[in-house]
Order: structure tokens, then sequence, then C-alpha cells
């Protein structure tokens, strides 16, 4: 399938700079309530009036970790130690000391290169690292010289939260940032992004939505920094996804599985969530304990196994999740939905508003 099937202009004021205050005041666009491509304007605090008692609402508790390194490099040359700068966005963990990251200038990088990175403000407790290989795409692996949690500490002391280069190219990040890119549920520490569909959750929410009989169910996929880098190839066929690694539980499974059975609704929240759900899908439509890491591409054609509805934000032109999205709820769909969107001036990306969407042929 060629990738320019999934292009379209997107003006670049619709790119959201900030979230909606408070969240749950972003709008929502509801594509195909019955089946049959419809689209209708709602907010999001509206979102119960769109589900059923007896559905259940998926979300990802991954949390962001301040994943975007600055520092420099350090290479010896003929016994002459060389320094240039280095910039890293970490996006998928290894072990307790190893990191996957992406690399700005990696052609300048090398195995064996050692790392630092500082406080901006100060040279005190560098974390140190080396470069062990490097990969395809600017992809580098990175042993550090501390694990665990003395390397999630220092994490949160040396580095920044890794805002979406959207957004990062237009204004720097901020102390507002810390809070606004975080769900108020996030709990497992390991994404590089935000599972930003729950971005527009409250507490409010939360507790309406279950006072409606609308259970809530937490996996865990750790969103790495592929998820922005841009489809280069002019086939979906040729493009190769980064993996993620992700966890279900056979409690989530369970509950899950006994809702389908009593004729309940499973929500995604996110294409994160959806992702590593149908990765724990079997061929008979149950969900299965799962834990391991998916490099799962969803293009139309694919048949969903563990979902009936879907809310995500609006996505990026030629991107893979703009192809998801085409997938569940249709191609032309989508088209017509996001030019709506457009047209009414909804917010974009990943502070931008929302839609929920129902599949094509349910």
């Amino acid at each position: 399938m060629r990738v320019d099937e999934f292009d379209f202009h997107l003006p670049n004021e619709r790119i959201a700079l900030r979230p909606a205050v408070p969240r749950d005041a972003s709008r929502m666009l509801v594509v195909g309530k019955d089946c049959k491509g419809e689209l209708e304007d709602a907010t999001f605090s509206q979102l119960d009036q769109f589900l059923r008692p007896g559905d259940a609402l998926v979300f990802n508790d991954t949390k962001v970790i301040p994943a975007q390194l600055e520092g420099y490099r350090l290479r010896d040359i003929n016994g002459i130690e060389h320094r240039a700068k280095a910039s890293i966005t970490l996006h998928m963990k290894v072990d307790e000391c190893t990191w996957l990251g992406f690399a700005k200038g990696s052609k300048k990088l090398t195995a064996g290169d050692r790392l630092y990175f500082e406080q901006a403000e100060s040279e005190n407790s560098p974390l140190k690292g080396s470069i062990i290989s490097k990969g395809e795409g600017g992809e580098v692996k990175i042993e550090f010289d501390r694990a665990g949690a003395e390397l999630d500490a220092a994490f949160a002391m040396v580095g920044h939260i890794p805002l979406p280069p959207y957004i990062s190219a237009q204004r720097p990040e901020d102390a507002r940032d810390h809070a606004d890119y975080q769900t108020i549920y996030a709990d497992k520490k390991g994404a590089v992004a935000a599972p930003t569909a729950g971005l527009h959750f409250t507490p409010a929410i939360m507790a309406w939505l279950q006072e409606r009989g609308i259970s809530s169910h937490y996996v865990t996929l750790h969103v790495g920094a592929g998820t922005f880098l841009p489809v280069k190839v002019d086939d979906t066929d040729d493009h190769q996804m980064h993996f993620e690694r992700g966890y279900v539980s056979h409690e989530t499974a369970k509950a899950l599985n006994k809702v389908r059975a009593n004729g309940g609704r499973i929500v995604s929240v996110g294409t994160t969530s959806l992702r590593l759900l149908e990765s724990a899908a079997d061929d008979d439509h149950q969900i299965n304990a799962w834990e391991g890491a998916t490099d799962i591409f969803i293009t139309p054609g694919y048949r969903f196994k563990a979902i009936d509805a879907l809310l995500t934000n609006f996505h990026l032109p030629r991107s893979t999740l703009f192809m998801l999205v085409s997938a569940f709820a249709g191609s032309k769909t989508m088209r017509k939905a996001y030019e709506h969107a457009i047209q009414q001036k909804y917010r974009f990306y990943s502070y931008g508003d929302t839609s929920l969407l129902f599949p094509e042929n349910k």
C-alpha cells in the first residue's frame, strides 16, 4: 500500500502547543457512532453519552521519563581527547543499565565513544555512559555507569521531557510540560512519549464514568520515540516498526474477556493500548496475559480482534498512527473526518483534541 495514500495537508496553526485547560474541555469528534461513518461534534466531557453501562475503558498506565539527554561525547584519537556535542532520545530499556536511543548526528558517533550528560546549571555528578553499538536510522545502544533506581534518579536530574518534534520545533520544554505531558493515572516508569489520548481524563471524569457503570482497566506499553519517526519508504510493506515493551496481566485479560462475554464493549484509550491488546489477542478474539516487545504495524485490511472502539487524538499525515485509525474506521471515513476536523479548527497532535472512533465493519 502506498504511503502517499495517507497524506493530507494540515495548516501549521492547527498544531496544539498547549493542552486544553481544564483537560476535559477539549473537543471530541465522534466518528461512525452507528457504524455508518457519520460525524458528530462533541466535547470530551460528553464521553459518557457515547458509551454504555457494561463497557470497559482500557488505559495505558505507562509514565513518561525525562528521556531527552543533552551532553557531549569523548573520543581518543592518537592519544588526543576529542569532545563534541551529543543529543540522545532514549526509546527502549534493554536491561537495568542499558538503553536504546536515537542520536542526533549519529554518523559522528561510533562504538566505544564515552558520553557525559550533566545538569544545565552544574557539572556535578554527571551521568556517564558509552556507546556499545550503532544500528540503522540513528539508533544507538548505550550502557550507563549506574543501574536501576540510581539510573532513574540520574535521568530525573539531567534529563528533559522529550516533547514531540512538532512541538519542540516551535517552543522549548518548560515546567508546565512536566505535568501536562503526563496522564493523571501514570504509574509505570518507562515511556519516552505520553499515551496522549489519556491526557484528557480528569479525576471527575473517571469518577463519573465509574458511576455510570463503565469500568476502567490498565495495561502497560512503554511508548518509544519511534512513534515520532517519519515513514520514509514509499510502500507500507517496506516500513519497519520499532519495538515497544508491554504487559497485560492475567487479571486484566480475564476481566476484559468477561466484559465481552457479557455484551460490553472494549474501548481502547489510545493507539498504544490498542496495539498492546491486539498483540495479546488470539484468533478467537480472546485477550491473553502477555509480556514482551511488540512491533505490530496495523494498516487497512487488518482484522481487529480485541477492541470495539478507540479514543485517540488526531495524527500526523503519512504516519503509522493515521494508517492505524484508517484501518479501524475506514480510509474514506477517516479522510472525511480529518477534513472536517481541519475545517472546524480542531486542535491536532499530542496536546490537541480527540476523537472517538467506532469500527467500519461492526
